[in-house]
């Protein structure tokens, strides 16, 4: 046997950097980038997405089936949720391609509000909102909101606004309908397609009127039933967009600022013209209602007591505000599509002599049951008691937020302010538009239990015993609750109240198990709480691991970092191989391993460094060990952290607790919500020159030792461009 002769020679490159590490925080901080840039990471990352599916589509020969929304395979899933219900009865399921020859996803390219035709869902507030948000900047924000599609392959991208980040939703094209496959109908009604199965399929099982849900009313137009699928998608099923209210689905759908506003409340109508309804569709939203009329005198539904034409508990959208000939409309939409006003000004009155007909250009209205109608804004403000208003953001404004678990003292107790409070500081003087707000429960609403939350806060300067506002309050149980104030360069407080009611609930709404058949369901249901209420900063983790599991992207990104290691350990070492045969004939092999390795080494400058951010002459550095902090997988963001007593990193967990789930005899116990818990945060806009960090402080925490703060992600909406 030839020797082997082995010479290994290791050989160490060191990397010094020099110049002062960045500081360790106790505050979740991420960078204050602009909105526009948070939108486009969103937008982008959507596409990729939509393009990465529609590509490997191609590649099998196959069109897209969402297995997280399958409409055809998983219909009680993408219909019902653990215990809403309703009576829901699609015939079938076709895709988009199947029931328009020639779909189209925007006709003429232009989304606009008469292309809104509500089904037998009963979410008038949603389809309300997307008629509202449709005549904004003639359609560009929807279009911006629908990001991209591949109609060939049957894949649509969309992302909303949810609580404080853009989301991505990605669906199939398959779309639940209202007519039933030619085998199962009645003899009488195949003989009225004279037994002819191919005249049934080409007529009755053809175009938008065969669609269940919502449709458009432009024939082959196909984004109103898939944006209204997705926003089903977004919060568990269809049944949980059922009622709501219009200023929440904006606020989805745009990231703006809403306030609900009472009509009987304005003090200068002429001012609230002037300065907010003429700006319609244009930096704000608005949406109007007013309630059902009460019908025992009439023995009447109150329901069905119509106003001049118009429903009560019924959402209409606002397109815009004209003045004309010194007279003042309020051009309106029913998101039904038809049933409109029947007072002045309604289509066809005595008000529209031959000189008013001419105008009609400037108001953009013409007569048809299309659900438009002009009023006359006195009548406007008698009718319509509600009046939602959302605020648009474009890319001069930043928002800072900061979200806690609340734990509140259990009833009966003091309605007073204690039980949490935030501060914010600015540099500079700006316009600030603070939110209060609770997260978005609907994807879980089932487990929301009895307690419904109402909000409301005053805002202080450090420094002053006065407070500067209070926040405006016209209504309960809303989402969120705002204030639009000018402020100075200072620091600030904002001190909250919480409110409660706990309802009245009964076995079929309320009820202690379901079956366990329900498990799936309501696995992921908990987990879409779970996840929700990770935007905390005082989340427990590890109390949820089971519902939390593993997002894809962290199994990826984790594999990736191992990829890179190894990558990088297998380049350190490099062999040469040699081989010399000696005269007698013997081979001596020779391998020569170089083992190159590279230490990264953080200077630290003793001294406080220059203005120039350069050492001084003869500073001796200092060598330091630089920690991060650990990571939130459900979030994204780093875990904050408080400094302890002793000056330890320690987490805040106040009233943070594992959802309850037993299992006997066939039954699930359904983990409610804690009547004496709740998730809410602070949203600070800004401008964007004035950045902002908020710090939310919960009763009985020690000033120096239990303090939670936070600067969270900076994600407003845009008013597309």
């Amino acid at each position: 046997m030839a020797d082997v002769e082995t010479i290994t020679t290791t050989e160490t490159t060191t990397t010094t950097t020099s110049g002062a590490p960045s500081a360790l925080s106790f505050v979740q901080q991420k960078p204050g980038l602009l909105v526009t840039k948070e939108l486009n990471k969103a937008i982008e990352q959507c596409k990729e997405k939509v393009a990465r599916i529609a590509k490997d589509c191609k590649a099998r020969n196959r069109k897209f089936r969402d297995i997280e929304f399958d409409l055809e395979n998983d219909k009680d899933e993408c219909l019902y949720g653990l215990i809403s219900s309703g009576s829901y009865s699609p015939a079938d399921v076709h895709r988009v391609t199947q029931i328009f020859d020639n779909p189209t996803f925007f006709q003429n390219d232009i989304p606009g509000s008469n292309d809104i035709v509500q089904g037998q869902l009963p979410d008038t507030w949603f389809l309300s909102a997307l008629a509202t948000v449709s005549t904004a900047n003639k359609g560009e924000l929807i279009k911006t909101l629908c990001v991209a599609h591949d109609e060939k392959i049957g894949v649509y991208g969309f992302i909303f606004f949810k609580d404080n980040a853009w989301v991505t939703v990605v669906i199939d094209d398959m779309l639940y309908t209202r007519v039933p496959k030619y085998e199962e109908l009645k003899s009488h009604e195949q003989e009225l397609y004279h037994y002819d199965k191919d005249i049934y399929n080409k007529s009755a099982r053809k175009g938008g009127k065969s669609l269940y849900f919502a449709k458009s009313g432009e024939t082959g137009e196909t984004w109103v039933p898939l944006i209204e699928k997705a926003y089903a998608k977004l919060h568990g099923n269809y049944s949980h967009i059922v009622n709501g209210d219009v200023c929440d689905a904006i606020e989805d759908l745009t990231g703006g600022v809403s306030t609900v506003l009472q009509s009987k409340d304005i003090l200068d109508v002429d001012r609230f013209w002037k300065e907010e309804l003429l700006q319609a569709n244009k930096d704000r939203l608005f949406g109007c209602s007013f309630k059902s009329l009460d019908g025992n005198r009439t023995q009447q539904y109150g329901a069905n007591i119509l106003v001049q034409g118009l429903f009560g508990d019924h959402a209409y959208s606002v397109l815009r505000a004209v003045e004309v000939k010194g007279k003042r409309f309020v051009v309106v939409r029913n998101p039904w599509g038809k049933s409109e006003w029947t007072g002045r000004w309604s289509d066809g009155s005595k008000e529209w002599t031959t000189e008013w007909l001419d105008a009609m250009p400037e108001l953009n209205h013409v007569f048809g049951n299309d659900g438009q109608f002009v009023m006359e804004y006195s009548d406007w403000l008698d009718c319509f008691s509600q009046i939602d208003r959302t605020l648009l953001f474009d890319s001069s404004w930043a928002m800072s937020s900061q979200w806690l678990r609340v734990p509140a003292p259990p009833l009966p107790a003091a309605w007073s302010f204690g039980d949490v409070s935030f501060t914010f500081s600015l540099s500079g003087p700006t316009l600030a538009v603070i939110v209060l707000s609770q997260i978005d429960t609907r994807y879980f609403k089932d487990l929301a239990g009895k307690a419904r939350w109402s909000l409301d806060f005053v805002l202080v300067k450090a420094g002053e015993k006065e407070p500067l506002a209070e926040v405006p309050h016209s209504e309960y149980d809303l989402r969120s609750v705002n204030l639009e104030i000018p402020l100075e360069a200072g620091d600030y407080i904002v001190y909250v109240r919480l409110d409660r009611n706990i309802k009245v609930t009964d076995a079929d709404t309320h009820p202690e198990s379901v079956a366990e058949s329900k498990l799936r369901k309501l696995s992921r249901i908990i987990t879409a709480r779970s996840q929700s209420h990770s935007i905390a900063s005082n989340f427990k983790k590890e109390d949820h691991t089971t519902y939390l599991g593993t997002s894809l992207q962290t199994l990826i990104e984790t594999d990736f970092a191992e990829f890179e290691k190894k990558k990088a350990e297998d380049e350190k070492v490099k062999s040469t191989t040699t081989e010399e045969v000696s005269d007698d004939g013997t081979v001596t092999t020779t391998t020569t391993t170089v083992v190159t390795e590279t230490k990264q080494i953080v200077v630290k400058s003793t001294t406080k460094p220059k203005a120039d951010g350069l050492e001084a002459p003869g500073e001796t550095p200092e060598v330091t060990t630089v920690s991060t902090s650990e990571s939130n997988a459900a979030t994204g963001t780093a875990a904050p952290t408080t400094p302890t007593a002793d000056g330890q990193a320690a987490s805040a967990t106040a009233g943070s607790t594992a959802p309850a789930v037993k299992i006997e005899d066939g039954k699930v116990t359904v983990p409610y919500d804690d009547i004496n818990n709740v998730v809410v945060g602070l949203r600070v806009y800004t401008n964007k020159d004035v950045p902002v960090t908020v710090v939310g402080r919960l009763r009985g925490d020690k000033k120096d030792a239990t303090t939670t703060t936070a600067t969270a992600t900076v994600t407003a909406a845009v008013t597309a461009k």
